[in-house]
Parts: C-alpha cells; structure tokens; sequence
C-alpha cells in the first residue's frame, strides 16, 4: 500500500469514482447496455483478482487491446491501480509494429477483445515476453477473463500499491515520424491531469460524456473526470455523423470530444439538420490544427459550446485551454486561431533555441512545466535529456504570444518547410486555403525540389459537391501570405491520411506525392 507521505494515486480517483455512484448510469456501451456504477465497481475490482491471479504486481507491463467499451477501460482502470504499467495496443496497427510495442514496453499480460483475438495471439506467439493473454468474453484463444471474474473473492475496491512516481501509463507516439516513442506518464501526471480537466474543460455538473474516438488515447482523458462528478460516459466503437448526431439527441449527450476532422465531417454531413443538439454543453476539440473558418462555421452551426484543448502525450493531454467565452467570432475573429492560455496547474512558456524566453509576438517553442509532465521517452535516456532540458518539457511545436498573454501555433518545428532558403509554416498556409468556400480540409506539406529545396505543397479535400482551381488557391494565398508562401503544387484528393489518432499523417503524405508533380506550377 502507499505510504502516508506518498501523494495521491491515480487508484484512490478511479474508486472514489467508481463507488460513489450506486445504480446511476456509469456507462452506456457501443452495443447500447448501461452499466451501473456498482456494477462497474464490481467488475474492476473483481478483474483486480484475476490479474493478481495472472502474476501481475506493481511495475507489470499489461498491454490493452480493444474498442470502446466498459470492459476495456475497466481494464485499465484495473492495470492502473494495481500499480502495474499500462500500454494501449492499437488494432489497426501492423503485426511488426505490435511485436515491437510489446518487446518495447516490455508487456507479459495482454486483455484482449476477441474481435482481435487473432491478431494478439499471432504477437504472443511470437514474444517470449507474453505469459498470459486475457480475453473479455469468449475467444478461440486466451483466457476469459470476465468468466474468472465471478469466481473471485470480494472485489478489491482500494486505491491499491501504486507510488505517484510509479509510471503509470506508457503511451505510444502515433509514430508519423518515424518508430513509435514510449511516453512514460506517471501516476502523478495522471492525478494532476484529471484535477486541471476538471477545472479547465468546462465540464458540465454532471456530465453524459460521449466518447467516439479512441479511449486508448486522449478520449480516456474525461473518463475518470466524468465519472468523479457522477456522470455518464457513452461509448461508440467508431465514428460516423449520423450515429454521432442522433446519439446526441437520444442520449441528451452534453459533453464531446472531437478531432477537426470529425468536426469537419459533421459540418459537411446531410444528416445535420435532422436532429436536436440542444442539450450539448460544451465539446471539447484538439488534437490537430483546426481552421478558424471552419470553427466560425461550427459556432453558426452548433452554438457557443467550444473549448479548445491543446497537449500531448508528453504532458498528459493537458497544456492550454481556449475557453467558451474567449470563442467570439463576431468581435474577435482572429482568436479562433489562438490555443488559449495555460491550463490550471500548467506552466507554459516560448523559449529560442538557446533556452531563452522570446518576446510577444515572436515564434518559440513552446514549452511546459507542471506535475503533468511525463518522467521520461521509456528506455531512450537521450530523446529525454534533449526533450526535458533546463526544467521544460519541449513540445516541438512552435507559436506566438500576443500582448494578452495568448498563444497561437504556428506549426510543428520539423513540419517547417523551408523553400528558397525561406520558412513556411504550413499551418497558416493551411488556415489561409481553408477559407475557401469549397475547401473541407487542407494538408500543406515540403517536398523535394531541385530549384526551391523544398516546394510548398497542398494537398486538398474539396467539400461535397464543390470545387476550385488550384491557381484560385495559389493566388489567395500569395496575396495573403506573400509569394514565397504560395503553394507550388496542388493536389486534390478525396481523403487524408490518418494517424490513429486522427492526425493527418504528414509523414504518409510526404512518401505518396514525393514525385508528384501536382496540378500547379
């Protein structure tokens, strides 16, 4: 158990959560059954046993792989306050990759989905590492766990072992540049983590939490939040508008979160005009550059209910926070483009390369400081030492901060293009194009080029129906941006790539049209 000097766990949020709720809703799965919280409390402590059953003990690495559904993240939640080290394993990616996060995060016990029974049982074979695979529900290989799960004693319902430095979740880059980095988060960030969403999120009184991206990713990060002010957490196993749209009217959701591509294509959707969003108090949306335009177009749409959130991995989903009110697109248009200000319990500053703070209006790195920040890259004490220097965590991502003390990103510093010895960073090029009226989504890449070095290159998606010539694009943005900014190829496709997290994967973009020669000169 944890010493009386230790901080708070992420175990003791996770069963103050769990076991206050009684039979109100805890959550409603993909298949539609709610769960109760006694029943979920039930269930996670019961699943407790089988994985102490199964050798796991604090410092275990425990791989989770499955869609959104209670059992998953009771899994977690299980692996979490067990003090064991938790992985996401992500399906869609490939077997190699698979067998490198296991070998990697040093994983013995994997819980399964058995809709993925196969592709888990093809990793173990492989790994002397995995002792035990663990399926929720029946399965042609493994070990059901939820039929153990009866059989157990009293369900352990303490905050369980875990120390706050323990690492509590190691948490794997979308890998767009290159071989996936373990994020090592402790059980502190964690702690501190749900602390500021509850107090920078906006979060409703009691929210009804509609979660339609990957709880193994940022959309776990509400959960125990909801859950610790009695809410209800409704999962979807995928997303499409439709489903989105009426799961909102049906279930009176108040609480969301969304990538700008979702958000996108609910804007373009037939569908939405057919139902009631009336009961939407905030959405959350992050994770990517968002158009301003685009944003302008939700606020006519939706309502005032946006709260930017800008993070990563690295510092627990947590950094800035564009609230609600500060989204005013008829008397401050221009701060649309602005990822607010730090969250409660961030410290956020722009330093230059040698580590000094830059003035307001020049482009920095940003970088963080807080109990949020990750320990370490797992097993790369040099990606560490150059990513955590003088104190800061450095994101990679550059911005400006105006004179009130908000910050705007200008891009990611290795998505800088640099053309005739010029720098572009594509995110206003992108914002810039977006404005367009027949363009849905733009994706402003580098590409070799023996005169420019690298040529400024957009990718476009033309909304239904709709189209543009590339010359109309090339000229806004040079009489916007100025000629060094203006594209020198435009390409138009019907989808972006994207990472699992629903990222543009620039990196994928770069290898497709690295010999394109494009629609514009």
């Amino acid at each position: 158990m944890a010493k009386a000097t230790d901080g708070v766990n992420y175990g003791q949020l996770i069963t103050q959560a769990l076991t206050r709720g009684g039979d109100r809703e805890a959550f409603i799965g993909p298949d539609d059954v709610p769960m109760t919280y006694a029943q979920a409390a039930d269930l996670f402590g019961r699943m407790r046993h089988v994985l102490r059953d199964h050798g796991v003990v604090r410092g275990t690495g425990v791989g989770v792989l499955g869609p959104n559904r209670p059992e998953v993240w009771l899994a977690a939640a299980a692996t979490f306050t067990e003090g064991a080290r938790f992985s996401a394993v992500h399906p869609m990616s490939s077997e190699s990759d698979l067998l490198f996060m296991v070998e990697n995060a040093e994983l013995e016990v994997l819980v399964v989905d058995p809709m993925f029974i196969d592709r888990a049982a093809a990793v173990a074979a492989r790994s002397p590492r995995i002792r035990h695979v663990l399926t929720l529900g029946p399965a042609d290989a493994g070990v059901d766990m939820l039929d153990l799960c009866p059989r157990t004693p009293a369900p352990l319902l303490d905050p369980g072992p875990a120390e706050e430095e323990d690492i509590a979740w190691l948490q794997y880059t979308g890998g767009t540049t290159g071989v996936p980095k373990g994020v090592a988060v402790s059980q502190r960030a964690l702690v501190q983590s749900a602390q500021t969403i509850m107090a920078s999120w906006e979060m409703p009184t009691v929210p009804r939490y509609l979660a339609a991206s990957p709880i193994t990713h940022a959309a776990a990060m509400p959960i125990v939040p909801t859950l610790l002010r009695g809410g209800t957490v409704v999962m979807h196993k995928s997303f499409s508008p439709e489903t989105w749209l009426r799961t909102v009217q049906d279930r009176r959701i108040n609480y969301g979160l969304l990538v700008p591509t979702m958000l996108y294509a609910l804007l373009d959707s037939e569908h939405m005009d057919r139902f009631n969003l009336s009961s939407i108090e905030t959405i959350l949306y992050g994770a990517a550059p968002m158009s301003p335009t685009r944003l302008a177009e939700a606020h006519r749409k939706i309502g005032n209910v946006f709260v930017q959130v800008y993070a990563q991995s690295e510092a627990a989903s947590v950094v800035t926070t564009l609230a609600r009110h500060e989204h005013d697109p008829d008397n401050n248009p221009h701060r649309l483009g602005s990822c607010g200000k730090p969250s409660v319990g961030v410290q956020v500053t722009l330093l230059d390369d040698d580590g000094n703070e830059v003035p307001d209006g020049t482009p920095g790195e940003i970088c963080v400081r807080g109990r949020n920040v990750m320990t370490e890259y797992w097993r790369n004490p040099e990606l560490t030492k150059e990513t955590l220097k003088d104190g800061w965590l450095h994101t990679g991502d550059m911005a400006v901060r105006d004179e009130e003390g908000y910050f705007y990103i200008v891009d990611r510093k290795k998505d800088m293009v640099i053309t005739g010895g010029m720098n572009v960073f594509p995110k206003e090029v992108e914002d810039v194009i977006s404005r367009h009226p027949a363009v849905a989504t733009a994706s402003v890449i580098g590409l070799p080029d023996e005169k420019w070095g690298e040529s400024v290159t957009a990718v476009i998606v033309c909304r239904p129906g709709k189209s543009v010539e590339p010359d109309e694009l090339v000229e806004l943005v040079r009489s916007e941006k100025g000629p060094h900014q203006a594209p020198k190829r435009v390409i138009f496709v019907d989808t972006l790539p994207m990472t699992p997290v629903g990222k543009v994967d620039k990196k994928a973009l770069k290898a497709q049209y690295a010999d394109n020669k494009g629609e514009a000169q």
